[in-house]
Formats: C-alpha cells, structure tokens, sequence
C-alpha cells in the first residue's frame, strides 16, 4: 500500500493513496494532501503512480519543487525512486509502502527523518529552507512524543481524524470538539495546535468547571488594578495571553450564562475588555472548545446560549468513546507502557500476554482512554516479569481483573433477575419532571440573585421578560410582584 508522508514543523501525517492513481499536494483545503505552508502554491504538485512507479509533477508551482539538489521543471514529469524525498518550502514530502492501513509506524516515520537528515548532510536542501527542515529532521527529544515527536495520530490511533485535522489545523475555524468525558477531546484539541500555522504560540487551557463565575471572568478576559476587591494590579486575560495562538474551552457547557453573553462578544469583534477597564484590546486567537453534553439541546431549554453554539461550532468533531473503537486499545495500550516506563525510568518494556490483552480489549471502559491509560501505567509499576499479566491489571485497590471464566462457571450462576422493559412513556414523564426541576431551581436562583427583579433575573438566564413569565406560570411559581401586598 503506497502512501505520502508528509513533514512539517507542526508534525507528521500519512495520507494513502487508496485506489486513486493521482494525489494532488498544495496550500489549499481542497488539495489530495494539504501543504500548510505559505511558500507552497495553492496547487503545487501532483504525484502520479503509473504501473507501479512514482512520478511527481510540479504545477507550475511559484517557489519551485525540489528533488534532491535539482529543482523540477514545471509540467515535467520526474520518476521517485526508492529514498527520494521532495521538498516544498520547509516541507518534505516522502512516497512509501506501509503494510498499516491506519498510517505510517514509528519505524517508517524515523526512516523519513533518516533521509532527510541525509538530504541535509550532502546539501541537498536549500540554506532558506535548510534551518526549519533540519530542526524536523532532529527536533529535540523528538523520540519522546510529549517534546515533539511522534503523537498518537501518527501512530494510528485515532487515524480516521487524519486527514480531516490537517485540513481544519490549517484554518483559523472555531472548532467544537464532541464526546464522553477521557475519549481525548483536550489530546486532539493540542494536536489540533501542534499542527496550525499558530504552533509556535502559546496554546492555553480553561476549565470552565473548575472556576467560579467572577474568577472566570477574571481569568479569561483580564482585569484593571481596582477593578474589585483584592485587585491589586493589572492582569491581563488569558484571551489577551495566547495572542496568536489557540484557547482551548474544556467543558464549555458549564460556562454562566452572563459569561457566555461576553465570549460571544469577543467572537463576534474579536476583542476583550477587561473588567474595570474602558478600552478594548484586540486579539487574534483560534477558539477550540469541548463538552460532553448536548450544546444543542441545552440551548433549546435555555441554558446554554444559541448564539454563542453557532459561533463555536464552526466545525464540530465527535469522538466516539472507548468502548466504539475496540481496535484502538492496544496500540493505545502499548503507547501507554512505553510512557510508563519512560517515566518510571525503565529500560525495557515489558509486552502484554495474551490473557490480559483480551480483558482489556473485552472489557467496557466507562472512563475511557483516561482509565485505561490509569490502568496501563499501573500495572507497569505492579509488573514484575518481562510481561503485563491479568494479576497486574489493577483498577483499583480492592479490584482485580480476573480472566474471563469458563462457561461451565458461568452456568452455576443463578439466572439475573428479570425486569420488565420499561415503557418509553415513563422514560419520556421521567425525563420531562427531571428537566422542569432543574428549570425551577435555575428560575428560582435567578429571582432570588436579582432580588425578585424579572427583566435583571431574564437577562441572568438568557431569555426575554415575556418568556420568564412563560416560565414562571408553567413552573406555577408566584411571582415577585404578587408577594407585596
């Protein structure tokens, strides 16, 4: 299986050939391989595979694509020969056979670094192109995948957002990053980062949850010496902090509604104004955001902003949890030992048997990537053979994961009690009262907050006036102005 690997300073990625004979390579989204780099033409050049050879032809391209130490003449065709690289800008691109449909191994991308490092040695590479290609070429600590080197999409896990994340890194789009609580929504958001135009900015985290209301004011927007008690100088926001770089919004849902009102504010005109201050600051940053609720359907009960929903999600991925995608766990397994024992200090690493590679690919994993990666690291420091065993799979201090058991031993079990279905009516009444209460404590919160005024108590919630009504006659609350007599 041929396939195109391309590296850059913001990473590595495969992109197979498939069945295709012909893969376009150029600055545009809407090129076979993206080139994310400003010294590529939109269309650059096209790699052809034509009874089995490779050939590469530059489209007339504006800075020229290199083939070695010869620069190809546009509309020219030029055979690729086993260890041939090409070189667009700061760009090496290498055509290989990978035998993994996920994308290419370690193996194959430190073989690319090989003939690159090659290429730079015999003065190949240009001197304006020379620095940045040297520095993918020997990156530092480029074996450890948290300083630069290879990441788990290259890896292949997670490999189906390939090819969609080097198209929407290369965009300043708002993405809306979808799934259930450590399927890796804040890993792809830094992938995402890693691989932009933005990547030498900084790349800054909020946890919506994890703040009070005025602290996450505070923190996001910035604020002015005096600005409230305990402000003793001036701090800018951390909006104002990753300029040119990206804002990652974990748990966004959980933002206050008042807060949403500003951040939608600061998408629309892209600036800040800091609390106390008169004057806005404009920034340029890239907003990714993640949650594990229904955005939509919050914003249709009022408490999350609808507005603020279609700015974020300018494109939205949804990662499927864990349990989804049963092929993924071990490599992610075996990715996990290899951090464990690089931290730990370990010089091999020990392999899983057989036995616990099965329990951990049958078993359900309600934490998802962030259990099993708990899981894998301890049972790294539990192991103490040259392999992973069921013994050593701990979850927890009372538990350990047996083998799975016979079927004569399952049979000796008593039969699970029977339950009649329950009917999708109760679920729907049952779902109904849940949702009116949490509205009630929400409307009664406001009112109280605002001191019984409605119109201050609506603008808190995100609705108008009549609607608070609405609200407050189906919740059959009183209303403040009833209660003076």
């Amino acid at each position: 299986m041929l396939s195109v690997l391309v590296m850059a300073r913001t990473g590595v990625v495969t992109v197979p050939f498939g069945h295709r004979s012909e893969l376009v390579l150029g600055r545009s989204l809407d090129s076979d391989v993206t080139i994310a780099d400003e010294r590529a033409s939109r269309i650059h050049a096209k790699l052809v595979v034509d009874e089995g050879r490779v050939w590469v032809v530059d489209l007339g391209s504006s800075n020229g694509t290199r083939l070695g130490a010869q620069r190809l003449t546009p509309r020219a065709p030029a055979r690729l020969d086993a260890d041939d690289m090409l070189v667009i800008g700061a760009t090496a691109v290498v055509v290989h056979s990978t035998s993994s449909p996920a994308g290419a191994t370690a193996d194959e991308i430190e073989r690319a670094r090989a003939i690159l490092r090659a290429r730079i040695d015999a003065g190949d590479i240009d001197s304006e192109s020379r620095i940045e290609l040297d520095a993918i070429a020997r990156p530092p600590g480029w074996d450890d995948p948290r300083q630069g080197g290879a990441t788990l999409l290259d890896c292949g896990v997670m490999a189906r957002f390939a090819p969609v994340i080097e198209r929407i890194a290369a965009s300043p789009i708002s993405v809306l990053l979808l799934g259930e609580t450590g399927v890796g929504k804040e890993v792809l958001a830094r992938t995402l980062h890693a691989r932009s135009p933005r990547a030498r900015a900084p790349m800054l985290c909020v946890s919506c949850a994890a703040l009070s209301e005025p602290l996450l004011e505070s923190e996001l927007f910035g604020h002015e010496r005096g600005a409230f008690t305990g402000a003793a100088y001036t701090k800018p926001g951390l909006l104002e902090s990753a300029e040119g770089g990206t804002v990652f919004l974990d748990e966004v849902s959980e933002l206050p509604l008042a807060t949403q009102a500003k951040l939608l504010r600061v998408l629309e005109v892209r600036e800040v104004r800091r609390v106390g201050g008169l004057r806005p600051i404009p920034i340029d940053v890239r907003f990714i955001a993640a949650t594990h609720r229904d955005l939509l359907g919050d914003a249709g009960e009022g408490r999350f902003r609808a507005d603020l929903y279609f700015r974020l999600n300018g494109v939205s991925l949804t990662l499927p949890p864990l349990r989804e995608r049963a092929d993924e766990i071990e490599p992610l397994a075996r990715w996990f030992v290899e951090q464990a024992c690089r931290d730990a200090r370990r010089l091999q690493a020990p392999a899983f048997s057989p036995e616990a590679m099965s329990i951990l690919t049958a078993y359900g994993w309600p934490g998802n990537v962030r259990e099993l990666r708990n899981v894998v690291e301890r049972a790294v420091l539990l192991c103490s053979g040259g392999a992973i065993t069921p013994a050593d799979l701990v979850w927890d201090a009372a538990r350990v994961v047996a083998p799975p058991r016979r079927p004569r031993e399952i049979d000796r079990e008593p039969p699970p009690t029977r339950r009649l279905p329950e009917r999708a009516s109760d679920r729907a009444e049952r779902a109904a009262k849940a949702i009116d209460a949490d509205e009630r404590d929400r409307v009664i919160d406001a009112l109280r907050r605002c001191a019984g005024n409605q119109t201050q108590a609506a603008k808190l919630l995100g609705v108008t006036r009549r609607q608070l009504i609405a609200r407050i006659e189906r919740l059959k609350l009183r209303r403040p102005r009833k209660d003076v007599a």
